[in-house]
């Protein structure tokens, strides 16, 4: 069983990577693996619907890490993603490797487990929330919920460690990742992943 964390802050040990690593320790001592990618330090351009990655398997931007960490991702039974708050919003180098990652990515991601974390010196993080678990919903992946919204609070990696709040969000978002991902797999192991109809119905509102 294996958990991938995506750290798109610029910081490489910032705030974000503190609240990651706290959910990390709590996914290992439930046997889960777990491996964080950092990525918001790189240059990371924007999706320009060519959909080249239709015909090649993978995004035709090859040299960001999107396609490396899609590996790794089709690898993983969970994927978690952490941003800072930018103006109520997600870190835009991490949206511009998302909407590539999920897009680009030819692999079924339905019924993995994902998880957004957010980290903020006070407010706009339920907004960013928001933002980040519609990828996991329009890719059929169970949201990983905690005991309250999944954010942690501080300007410095130190004021992190003294919101006792976040980091029981974020100990506790670790065990219940871990949980719903055992959970799957046995009833993968069991049965099948719910019946999924093979064609994908799309309308829209031009009549």
């Amino acid at each position: 069983m294996k958990a991938l964390l995506i750290n798109g802050s610029p910081h490489a040990k910032g705030c974000t990577y503190t609240a990651l690593r706290v959910v990390a320790d709590e996914l290992e001592r439930e046997g889960v693996e777990a491996e964080i990618v950092h990525i918001g330090h790189k240059d990371i351009r924007g999706c320009i619907a060519c959909n080249k990655c239709a015909e090649l398997g993978r995004c035709v931007f090859d040299n960001d890490m999107v396609n490396e960490v899609a590996r790794k991702f089709e690898a993983a039974d969970a994927l978690i993603v952490g941003s800072p708050v930018y103006y109520a919003g997600a870190n835009g180098t991490l949206v511009s490797f998302l909407d590539r990652l999920f897009y680009s990515a030819p692999f079924p991601k339905r019924m993995k487990v994902g998880a957004a974390v957010v980290s903020a010196r006070r407010a706009g993080t339920t907004a960013t929330l928001d933002e980040l678990n519609k990828f996991f919903l329009l890719s059929e992946m169970p949201l990983a919920a905690s005991r309250y919204w999944n954010e942690i609070h501080g300007n410095t990696p130190e004021e992190v460690m003294k919101d006792e709040e976040g980091l029981q969000i974020m100990r506790v978002l670790g065990r219940n990742v871990a949980f719903l991902v055992r959970a799957i797999r046995a009833e993968r192991e069991q049965r099948e992943l719910p019946e999924e109809e093979p064609t994908r119905i799309g309308t829209n509102f031009i009549r």
